[in-house]
């Protein structure tokens, strides 16, 4: 943990690739023995370790979460999954182009449906079962609300040919981050749509222009402008977060990262996840009076992982 003076703060990793991978054999080998049942217990042992190796103020963050816990969402995940694609295919086995249509139509508004409900619980999970010296995180959002946001992001999205994907990701985003809450801390997220639209179409034309050389800088804008427009709240403090991403650094992390993976064939994702880690913690500072002594535990315990499982699922990354 470095600390660069009494109002920056910058969290650290100490994780290593060589015992990540240890994890990662033993949790591909069980998972195969026991035809993907032991699937849940390898995340939950993979997170455990990642988490522990995350330091901030001295202390180390945990993951409370367990197998169990994620095999029951699994579960239900995977059944939900399943039930879908049952649908479907009743549907298609009707051998009629309308009722495949209604199959279709049932599919992706069931998929869209459990986009909203998989982060929701998914939030409410991992934050439950995440802790710092003994204090939760917690999530707040409401599921209804989240709904209508991806709903409506959706449709406009639709109609609009993609151009309101921007505009619906940042809403997104501002709903999630907003309720996210670390003890008596608030976060919030204070970037908006058209800004987030505007860099996006500039880094595209310019990545096209350069061949591809832009691309660098354009991925470092886009870290920059996720984490930067990040505040936490702590009664009357505002805490920023201040960003040092680089287009030379991005460049290096990514060759390295691609040649790694290249030539393991694929062997080295241990190293190349905690490269990434360590590549988002140095480049990340808080900015700002926070106080980490003046935390209060407000946040209430949360098991149901199914949200954190359809996720996983989904392939949709948690933030």
């Amino acid at each position: 943990m470095e600390i660069l003076d009494d109002q920056n703060r910058q969290l650290s990793f100490w994780g290593e690739g060589s015992k990540l991978f240890g994890i990662f054999i033993v949790n591909m080998l069980l998972t195969l023995l026991t035809l993907g049942l032991y699937y849940p217990w390898a995340r939950a042992a993979t997170l455990k370790y990642l988490y522990q190796e995350t330091e901030f103020e001295g202390s180390r963050f945990t993951f409370h979460g367990t197998g169990k816990e994620m095999f029951i969402g699994f579960i239900k995940a995977v059944g939900i999954i399943l039930a879908l694609y049952l649908v479907l295919f009743i549907f298609i086995w009707l051998d009629n182009s309308f009722f495949a249509f209604i199959g279709f139509l049932i599919f992706f508004a069931g998929t869209a449906l459990l986009t909203p409900i998989a982060i929701h619980g998914a939030m409410r999970y991992r934050m439950s079962r995440t802790s710092w010296r003994g204090i939760h995180f917690g999530y707040r959002g409401q599921l209804s609300e989240l709904i209508r946001i991806c709903i409506q992001g959706f449709l406009l999205t639709l109609v609009t040919f993609g151009i309101y994907s921007f505009w619906f990701e940042i809403k997104l985003r501002r709903y999630v981050i907003d309720h996210i809450r670390f003890g008596n801390a608030e976060f919030s997220f204070k970037a908006n749509g058209t800004d987030w639209f505007a860099l996006n179409l500039a880094g595209y034309f310019i990545t096209l222009i350069t061949l591809g050389i832009y691309g660098f800088w354009w991925m470092k804008d886009r870290l920059k402008f996720l984490f930067s427009h990040i505040r936490i709240q702590q009664d009357e403090e505002t805490i920023k977060v201040r960003t040092s991403f680089t287009a030379g650094n991005y460049f290096e992390l990514t060759i390295i990262n691609g040649l790694l993976m290249l030539f393991t064939l694929g062997l080295a994702t241990p190293w190349v996840m905690i490269r990434n880690i360590k590549y988002i913690f140095d480049n990340l500072t808080l900015e700002g009076a926070f106080n980490p002594d003046a935390l209060e535990q407000t946040e209430d315990d949360y098991r149901d992982a199914t949200g954190d499982d359809l996720m996983d699922a989904l392939d949709m990354g948690l933030m």
